[in-house]
């Protein structure tokens, strides 16, 4: 079954085509990095007329690539949420046209869904493991029993890692996207040069939550209380060691979901999974197994919502072409239900 996955949440104009949930015949990504560099973030104005202007020559693409026409294509799938209002309509829209047109089943799939599949893409992974899905909007650590079973044990209480990355990268002008800079930059830094402040989320109902905001406040306002003696506040050092705090506040809050689930296997999803620092110090872990997807997979993509498509029609489940799209999903937020499973509430 060839499923055409179509992206358009947020600033990557993306299209797919995935069969049978894991082989990728063809994998197209517009990026729209250099029109938002200019403001140091996304326009979602700008994003959504530049979906409007590429989405279809990035389908047509993926066809040519796959050397599929339309019709051995077996159905159309989207993303409908989260993401920017605007920029999920684009893609939405014109994938529940081109079925119609074509008369092939759609697929409204969720963008983190999509996130967290990514790594099987190219590895047969068993369920359940422990997800730690990180974005540009999300930070959510979860117990994943099937390819749409999330059950959400932790996640941002404020801000979420990519967007620190990025909000840092913007006070200090090193550029857009944050994260990629910060994480080359860091290579060049020491991250011992400032001792940053780690969340003090260590109980009760917060026991697997992150926080970014103190942190993000810690590097652009109060440098200088954190700088040890002995090191200069250079933007390398500044790198180094808010890149080294934040990998650390995530990974010590997945290791508590490890050991109070008894799961060993961790698998890593979002544009932050491509964070050089994260994966070394996951890797630091012999106790568990660490799947990470692809650098070409972790960031926005069609292969990933191609791949989740296929998986509800094999179920015999489809959406109705009346579906919209929604910026805000209530989804991710942690489950109190599921703190109490673990006996953590």
């Amino acid at each position: 079954m060839k499923v055409l996955g179509i992206e358009s949440s947020c600033d990557e104009t993306a299209c797919a085509i995935v069969e049978d949930g894991r082989k990728i015949l063809s994998n197209v990504v517009a990026t729209q990095i250099p029109f938002h560099q200019i403001y140091k973030g996304v326009v979602p104005e700008i994003a959504s007329r530049k979906h409007a202007e590429w989405i279809l020559p990035v389908v047509r693409q993926s066809l040519e690539e796959s050397h599929l026409t339309l019709d051995e294509v077996d159905a159309i799938a989207a993303t409908n949420r989260p993401g920017l209002m605007g920029a999920l309509l684009v893609g939405l829209t014109f994938g529940k046209t081109l079925a119609w047109a074509s008369g092939k089943p759609f697929i409204a799939v969720n963008h983190m869904l999509g996130h967290m599949y990514a790594a099987h893409l190219e590895n047969d992974i068993p369920y359940p493991y422990i997800g730690l899905l990180v974005s540009g909007g999300h930070s959510i650590i979860s117990k994943v029993n099937g390819f749409d079973d999330l059950e959400i044990l932790g996640t941002t209480i404020d801000d979420s890692v990519g967007e620190a990355f990025d909000k840092v990268a913007k006070y200090y002008d090193l550029g857009y996207p944050g994260g990629v800079i910060i994480d080359k930059l860091a290579k060049n830094g020491n991250p011992e040069a400032f001792s940053f402040p780690l969340p003090k989320l260590d109980k009760g109902d917060h026991r697997y939550d992150v926080s970014f905001s103190g942190l993000k406040t810690a590097v652009i306002h109060q440098a200088d209380m954190f700088l040890n003696s002995g090191f200069e506040k250079s933007v390398e050092n500044i790198a180094a060691s808010f890149q080294e705090t934040a990998c650390r506040t995530l990974v010590s809050r997945l290791l508590r979901a490890v050991e109070d689930t008894g799961l060993k296997t961790v698998v890593a999803g979002g544009g932050v999974a491509a964070n050089s620092r994260l994966r070394a110090m996951l890797a630091e872990h012999n106790e568990i197994n660490c799947i990470f997807p692809p650098l070409k997979l972790c960031g926005d993509n069609g292969a990933m919502i191609a791949g989740v498509a296929y998986h509800f029609l094999k179920r015999g489940e489809t959406s109705s072409l009346n579906t919209t799209a929604c910026a805000r999903i209530p989804q991710f937020k942690r489950g109190l239900a599921n703190l109490e499973a673990f006996g953590r509430r």
